[in-house]
């Protein structure tokens, strides 16, 4: 066998094969669809990864909405933020979180599976999260995905 012949391939920003994909929240169980999301903005399944470049897909989620949470996560699950002035802690519910903002639920569970650096933020903007079945991207002839083929 010949060693020289496989090549180690590294992705950088002009090879880099980005697609546009659909992905339905509907009846999604949010941490599940949260991981299987930031892998492909990540990139990760693809044969040609490489961990220091965007080589992943953009991703529109649909139906962020009628997402699931097991157990008593409706109640008792909790997103914190800051004011940014002293004792300006604040939290919300997530059942307050999804009537005022349902995308945002989605955006932040990605958002905290991405890396925590320059290349992260530019991965996040890669996602598109909208409440309905409804996006503005038709012009990219995204592909539907289903993560759940069993369903």
């Amino acid at each position: 066998m010949n060693t020289l012949s496989y090549k180690t391939v590294s992705a950088n920003k002009a090879t880099a094969n980005n697609e546009w994909v659909v992905v339905d929240a509907e009846n999604q169980v949010l941490g599940r669809l949260a991981t299987q999301v930031a892998v492909m903005i990540r990139g990760k399944h693809k044969p040609d990864y490489t961990p220091h470049v965007d080589c992943g897909d953009r991703v529109i989620v649909i139906n962020a909405d009628k997402i699931r949470l097991t157990g008593n996560k409706w109640d008792q699950k909790e997103y914190v933020r800051h004011t940014g002035y002293p004792g300006g802690q604040r939290f919300t519910p997530a059942r307050l979180m999804m009537t005022k903002k349902p995308t945002a639920m989605v955006e932040k569970a990605v958002k905290g599976m991405l890396p925590k650096n320059r290349l992260g933020s530019q991965l996040f903007r890669n996602l598109h999260v909208y409440a309905g079945a409804e996006h503005p991207h038709e012009a990219q002839q995204p592909k539907v995905i289903n993560l759940n083929p069993t369903k």
